[in-house]
Parts: C-alpha cells; sequence; structure tokens
C-alpha cells in the first residue's frame, strides 16, 4: 500500500431502518472512517455492488421487506460483495440470533445499545483482518498469475525447439517442405476422431493428444543423421542404402533421449517424441523397422503417424516420385488396413479424409517455399 492509498479512509456502510442508530453508529466512526448509510436492505445491496464497494458493513436484523439475515446471505452469494465483511448491529441479543447471524456469514455480531469504544474497536479488528485478507489474496493471484506465465513461456518455448529442431532436419530435404506441419495436423484430427473410440478412450486423453501435437514434428529428427548422398539421392535407394536411411528411427530415438538424460527427469512430451521417432516406421503386421513390432505392441502415437506419413507422402513430390491425388493416397491407405495401418485409424481416417485433404491444401508447399529450400541446401550440397 502506498502512502496515497493509506490516507484514504476506510468506508462503512451503516444499514438500519431506525435515523437514530445510523446518526449513533456515524458519530461514533465518523472520525476514522467515511460512513455512508441507508435504511434497507435492498438499498444496502444496490450500494454495495456498486463501485467502490464498501470496505465494511453494519447491518440491522430487524427491517422491513428484506431482513438482515437475508440481506447478508445475498451479500456472500455475490461474489463482487462476499469479502466485504458483515456485522450485525441489533437488539436481538439472544444466542440463538446471534448463531443466526454467524451462519449467513456475519464476521461479528453486537447487541444494541452500543459501546462507542466495542464499536470502534471491533470495526478497526475486521478492517485489519480483511487488509490482511487482501493482501494474501492479491498476492496469491500475482502467483498464480506468474506461475501461468512461466508456465506459457515454457511452453512456448518447448514448441519453439521443437519446431527449430524439426526444421533442422527437413530443411536438408528440398522435397518435404511443409511436411512438418501437415503431419502435425493429421495426427490431431486422427486423435480426435479415436478420442471416443472405446479401445482408444482411456489413451487419448486431451492432454495426450496435447502432447501427440507438440511432439509430432519431432518423428524425423534421425534424418539429420542421415549422409546427403543417401538423403537427397534422386533416385531409388539400393538396400545398402536403404538400411542406413533406415537408421533415422533409431539415430533420432537416441538424439532425444540423449537430451532427456542431460535433462535428468523424464518430460512427457519427450516420452511421446521417442515413440514417433523410434516407432512410426512400425507396420501392424509386423513388417516395419526397426524393431519388427506388430499390432498393439506398437505405441499409439506412432500408428497415427504411420497413417499421416505415409498420406502426406503419397500427395506430395518427392525426388523418386511425382504426387499422387489425394483420393488415389485414400485408396492406397484403404488397402493397408491391418497390414501397414491399424485397422481402427484406417476406419477413422476414411471418415475424415476431406479433413486430411483440407490440411494438406492449408499447408501446401509452393514454389517459393522450395526454392527458399534449395538455396539454403546449396552450400552443403555443391561440390566444393
Amino acid at each position: 500500500m502506498n502512502r496515497e492509498q493509506a490516507l484514504v479512509r476506510p468506508t462503512v456502510l451503516v444499514v438500519d431502518d431506525t435515523p437514530m442508530n445510523i446518526t449513533s453508529a456515524m458519530t461514533v466512526l465518523k472520525s476514522g472512517y467515511k460512513v455512508r448509510a441507508c435504511t434497507s436492505g435492498a438499498e444496502a445491496l444496490r450500494i454495495a455492488t456498486a463501485l467502490p464497494h464498501p470496505d465494511i458493513i453494519l447491518l440491522d436484523v430487524l427491517m422491513p421487506g428484506m431482513d438482515g439475515y437475508e440481506t447478508c446471505r445475498q451479500l456472500k452469494a455475490n461474489p463482487a460483495t462476499a469479502t466485504i465483511p458483515v456485522i450485525f448491529l441489533t437488539a436481538k441479543s439472544d444466542v440463538e440470533d446471534e448463531t443466526a447471524g454467524f451462519e449467513c456469514g456475519a464476521v461479528d455480531y453486537i447487541a444494541k445499545p452500543i459501546s462507542p469504544a466495542i464499536l470502534r474497536a471491533r470495526v478497526k479488528a475486521q478492517l485489519q483482518l480483511k487488509s490482511m485478507a487482501d493482501f494474501l489474496r492479491d498476492k496469491a493471484d500475482f502467483l498464480e498469475a506468474e506461475v501461468s506465465k512461466r508456465t506459457r513461456e515454457i511452453s512456448a518455448i518447448q514448441d519453439v525447439t521443437i519446431m527449430a529442431m524439426a526444421s533442422l532436419a527437413e530443411t536438408r530435404d528440398t522435397e518435404t517442405g511443409n511436411h512438418i506441419r501437415r503431419t502435425q495436423h493429421y495426427t490431431q484430427a486422427l486423435a480426435r476422431k479415436l478420442q471416443f473410440h472405446p479401445d482408444f478412450a482411456t489413451e487419448l486423453t486431451n492432454h495426450k493428444i496435447d502432447l501427440i501435437f507438440k511432439s509430432a514434428p519431432l518423428h524425423d529428427i534421425g534424418k539429420v543423421g542421415i549422409p546427403d548422398q543417401i538423403l537427397l539421392k534422386p533416385g531409388r535407394l539400393t538396400p545398402e542404402e536403404m538400411a542406413v536411411m533406415r537408421t533415422h528411427t533409431t539415430l533420432g530415438y537416441a538424439a532425444i533421449q540423449h537430451a532427456e538424460d542431460a535433462l535428468g527427469i523424464e518430460v512427457d512430451f519427450l516420452k511421446t517424441a521417442k515413440e514417433f521417432a523410434l516407432s512410426h516406421q512400425e507396420k501392424w503386421d509386423g513388417s516395419g523397422y526397426p524393431q519388427g513390432l506388430m499390432g498393439d505392441s506398437i505405441p499409439v502415437s506412432a500408428r497415427l503417424m504411420a497413417v499421416a506419413d505415409v498420406y502426406d507422402a503419397l500427395i506430395s513430390r518427392r525426388v523418386y516420385k511425382e504426387p499422387i491425388p489425394h483420393a488415389e493416397a485414400v485408396a492406397i491407405i484403404a488397402q493397408g488396413k491391418g497390414t501397414h495401418f491399424d485397422p481402427r485409424m484406417v476406419t477413422a481416417f476414411l471418415e475424415i479424409a476431406d479433413e486430411f485433404h483440407a490440411i494438406a491444401q492449408r499447408f501446401a508447399d509452393t514454389s517459393a517455399t522450395l526454392a527458399a529450400k534449395e538455396r539454403a541446401l546449396q552450400p552443403f550440397t555443391s561440390p566444393a
């Protein structure tokens, strides 16, 4: 609290239908507080909800229309006024009356006739408690906002780092263009489609789908370790070259594992990234690589990427092939049901094939994009 705020006197709202009682309370409090007054519960609610709110309310119980208890209940039910302390000032002094006052949310209960010294002391004490509560609440809100801000910053740093690492791999291949973006959105769309399938509902939570989207760009990070003469070969690879190309799965997995080991803790999105990198070339019938996994032993994330990666490869230009139309790519995916791909995922893919097509068009490679990548690659591929 700065000096200017400290000089502002707290506002006390006195609510009583008897003018004499209002005058009495104002006389006792006016030297230290700004005092406002009204004669009904309805008027008290109107004043209390308007800005600036009173700092404390002194409330009579017996009033025509809305009594003090109901007024207090409504004050406490409204988030805008719930934290304003209420002290009952009333002639009703039975234990049952006092209990009822505390049950509806009052912080204190003073029986009439009023003792000036007691009233001043009680008001002062409650305002001090309110000041401390406000301070702690403001501090908690500030800390929560700071934590949220830092969390967003960390997430943004992760996203930027992932995209930078993935782009490093993709820039070595002039043909892949926006492959990263497309496969990222394909896998997300397919995961959302399968989210409520009974076989996937437990694993494909909203959190897991967020991790899939965040980690998908790292599925081909291992291509960084593939020699240019193989990665950029303008034609089909020999069996020996294909064996080297296949190591991009284990190279990518090892690189991410090394980063996680250096960090010293397990990170959810890196766990998913490792699944993508190592297993996205596995096939449902066990004929894939590098481990020859079969069926449900293949991580769900990798099975999603298998569909996304093949679809994108089919519709995109490569050094060894021209792109094929969307409808033909869909037909090829359908033919791979139960052999290359998880059959449940193929069924889901066929239902949202139009969404895949829309993603492909949204992130389509342009001639300018490919030309820029070719220029960026020239220092690495030009003869010495």
